[in-house]
Formats: C-alpha cells, sequence, structure tokens
C-alpha cells in the first residue's frame, strides 16, 4: 500500500532521448527539494530558468522551474516541475540527486492521478477520463475522453444522485414528522412522479452503451469468406501495408489477426479470420470457429466472395453485413448491385468500400452528446440505479421501501464517481495507469 505522507517524483513526459524531460515532484517535501537543488527561493506560480545543483554543488542541468502550492495543482499537494534537457543521463543524475532526500521515493503507476482523486481535485470519472486521453488514438477517442476528464460525466451522475438524495430525504421527512406543520402531506406521489422521470432518462443513457464502447474502443469490423477470396489482402491493402500472409494455398490464415486504424476520426479494428468450409484439419477448425465468434462479436461483417460466383448466403449473425465482391478485375460484366465491388490488385473499389465503412462507423458511433457510459464498472453501477427505480415505482409500495430503494440507487452512482465506497477499486485503476501520471 502506498505511503502518501511520502513525496513522489518520477518522469512525466515521454522516452528518452527527448528535447524536453519533464520530472514531477509532489509532496510536502516538494519545495524544500526545489530550494536545496537551486539555491534560490521558491516564487509560487513563476517559471523561472535555474541552476540545479546536488547536495556537493555540482551542477546537474539547467532547467525551466515551476512550483504549485499546495491546494493549488494537480495533485492537490505542493508540486514541483522541472523541465529539464531530455538526455538520459541528465535525467539519472536529477532523479539521483532528488532520491537523496528523506521520505522521497519514485510515483507508482497513476500515483499523481490518485492523489489528485483522493484530496478532493478530480473524481473517479475525471481520474478515467485523463487515462482514456492519454492513450486515446483518434479525435473521436480524444474528445469523448477529454468530456470525462473534464468533469462532465461526474456532473450528470452527481446530478442524478442529489435527485435521489433529495427524494428519500422527503419520503423520511414525511414518514418522521407528518404530524409537524412546516412538512408538507404526503409527498409519494411527487416524489414517484419525479424518479419515473429520472427512471427514464437512465434507461435512455445505458440504451447508448454501444456507441460509448465503440468511441473509446473501437468499432469491430470482422472480413469473412471462404477460403482465398482475398480476405487478407483485403486487409493488408486497407492498413496500407503486409500484415497478414497472403497465398494462393487455401486455410493459410489460422487466427485472428486485427489491424487498428482511424478512419474519418474514429477508431476501426479490422479483423481477418480464416476461410469458412468444411475441414478435418483440428487446427483449422479451431480458427474458423474464432471466426464465426468474431463475426457474431462484431459491428459490422464484411462478407467476402469472388467476382462472379455465387454470391454467399447472408450469414447467420446479429449484425450489419456487407456483401464484398472481391477481385473484379477479373471480371469484365460486373458484379450485383448488392455487392461493393472492388480489385486489392488495381484498388479499383477500394475508396467506395472505405466510404461506406465510414458511414457505417459514423452512423454507430456519432451523436449529439457525448455523456455515454465509458467503461463496464459504470454500465454495472447504473444498471443497478435502474433496477431499483424499477422496483420502486411497484405499486402499494411501503414508503420505508421506496425510501431504501432510492438510497440502493444513489449509492450506485455514488460508487461511479467515487462519492463512496470505492477504496477496493483504486488499486485496479490506478495501477492501469503510466509511471508520472
Amino acid at each position: 500500500m502506498a505511503n502518501f505522507s511520502d513525496t513522489i517524483y518520477a518522469l512525466s513526459s515521454g522516452s528518452l532521448p527527448a528535447g524536453i524531460a519533464v520530472v514531477r515532484i509532489s509532496g510536502p517535501a516538494a519545495e524544500t527539494i526545489l530550494k536545496r537543488l537551486t539555491g534560490k527561493a521558491v516564487e509560487p506560480r513563476i517559471a523561472r530558468l535555474l541552476v540545479l545543483r546536488d547536495e556537493q554543488g555540482e551542477v546537474l542541468d539547467q532547467a525551466l522551474t515551476l512550483f504549485f502550492p499546495e491546494g493549488m495543482s494537480f495533485t492537490g499537494e505542493a508540486v514541483v516541475e522541472l523541465h529539464l534537457h531530455g538526455g538520459k543521463a541528465v535525467l539519472r543524475a536529477v532523479l539521483d540527486a532528488i532520491a537523496a532526500f528523506p521520505n522521497t521515493r519514485l510515483a507508482e503507476a497513476g500515483e499523481f492521478t490518485r492523489r489528485a482523486f483522493i484530496n478532493g481535485r478530480m473524481d473517479l470519472t475525471a481520474a478515467e477520463g485523463v487515462a482514456d486521453l492519454i492513450s486515446a488514438e483518434t479525435d473521436a477517442q480524444r474528445r469523448f475522453a477529454l468530456s470525462n476528464a473534464v468533469g462532465d460525466q461526474e456532473r450528470l451522475y452527481s446530478g442524478w444522485r442529489e435527485q435521489l438524495i433529495e427524494a428519500r430525504a422527503l419520503i423520511e421527512a414525511d414518514l418522521d414528522f407528518s404530524d409537524e406543520g412546516d412538512v408538507p402531506g404526503s409527498v409519494a406521489d411527487a416524489v414517484l412522479e419525479q424518479v419515473h422521470a429520472l427512471r427514464v432518462v437512465v434507461e435512455e443513457h445505458l440504451s447508448q452503451t454501444r456507441r460509448g464502447e465503440i468511441l473509446r474502443d473501437g468499432f469491430r469490423i470482422a472480413i469473412v469468406g471462404e477460403p482465398n477470396v482475398g480476405k487478407s489482402s483485403l486487409l493488408n491493402a486497407i492498413a496500407r501495408r503486409d500484415v497478414a500472409i497472403v497465398s494462393y494455398e487455401a486455410g493459410t490464415t489460422r487466427d485472428l489477426i486485427e489491424v487498428a486504424l482511424d478512419l474519418g476520426g474514429y477508431k476501426v479494428i479490422l479483423i481477418d479470420t480464416a476461410g469458412l468450409r468444411e475441414t478435418d484439419n483440428i487446427v483449422e477448425r479451431l480458427g474458423i470457429e474464432r471466426a464465426r465468434t468474431a463475426a457474431h462479436q462484431a459491428d459490422l461483417v464484411l462478407h467476402l466472395h469472388v467476382a462472379g460466383t455465387e454470391n454467399p448466403s447472408k450469414l447467420d449473425v446479429p449484425v450489419q453485413t456487407l456483401s464484398v465482391a472481391t477481385k473484379a478485375d477479373l471480371l469484365p460484366d460486373g458484379v450485383p448491385a448488392d455487392s461493393v465491388a472492388l480489385s486489392t490488385m488495381t484498388g479499383d473499389g477500394l475508396s467506395d468500400l472505405l466510404v461506406e465503412i465510414e458511414h457505417r462507423v459514423t452512423e454507430a458511433a456519432s451523436g449529439m452528446s457525448l455523456l455515454l457510459p465509458s467503461r463496464e464498472r459504470h454500465v454495472q453501477h447504473l444498471r443497478q440505479t435502474h433496477l431499483a427505480l424499477e422496483r420502486s415505482q411497484r405499486t402499494h409500495l411501503p414508503l420505508e421501501l421506496l425510501a431504501e430503494e432510492l438510497r440502493i440507487a444513489a449509492d450506485h452512482l455514488g460508487h461511479i464517481t467515487g462519492a463512496i465506497g470505492v477504496d477496493d477499486l483504486l488499486d485496479v485503476i490506478f495501477t492501469r495507469f503510466c509511471i508520472g501520471k
């Protein structure tokens, strides 16, 4: 268990060598460390170019220094930032000098953000948004993560929780002080109306779960078809590099091959699969089974067949399917209108396919709001919130039980933001961050 009375430090910028290396120091000794390294008085929130020296007076580097007092920093503690020259030897010398101070240690993964959460600088959804922002690969992921990192999600869930706490307070007041003149008569009807409206809102929010998953994790496209219809060639052509082995020998692909792309600002994951056919080969059969599973779990299936051959029957999968006629350069008379025709040899038709894919991705992921469930734990608590609200709507429910259902619903919302009972989750969440964040 991390000791939060320690002063922690770490490289918070990218890998070295680099133009600049940013070292972050957070904790009670941060100000003292800066004074001792520079020999200068500390001026809060003013960037200063100063020489850093170790305890023996040896020059370590010339650095841009920043000091943020307690309560005015990212972590809520006193924080120092040292903007160094980005050489490995420079960094090592400075970190060694910091480590010489008592009660200092290297930060654990995610510890700066964890301290920000513990010190009330952000809620849990904002902390998770920071992690997603760091790992964002596309513009859509960036916008989605930023919305959470700046607190939009927290404001939504906390607002719902406050409504439920207020409604519960009214119910309990009605139970305990109904004989008092300043407490209104039965408020159950008004509360039930409010709770019903909130239940509808939560239900609509939950219906956007898949959209949130697509924005955060990507839109999955499975490329399926019989052997030698051009699945691997199509994957390579779209990725613009040789990702999969292409061979005239049937059954070359035995496992799933995934490639992540940025298409129209959205993350798209293309999945090459084993050719669908009957076979006695045990390994190939396993590959075919994985291909069918990938098709069922995808957001879109590209069902390939060679142009001029019989259009394959519709796949029995619960997702959108797009028929693609490959090797169209070998068929001068064209292909059926219900298929996208292309040739990976000439490149004809590839742009049409990409336009169609982008249309499907945009349709699935776009919307008016970025306030969406962003993680599985959010979805689980939102479902429990919705169930509690549903139970509260039961006819002739005693007021005591109505108040209890409202408490359960509010508590689950509190678990999402970290307002209550999340100590057992913190290690799981923050150890997934990078060191220095």
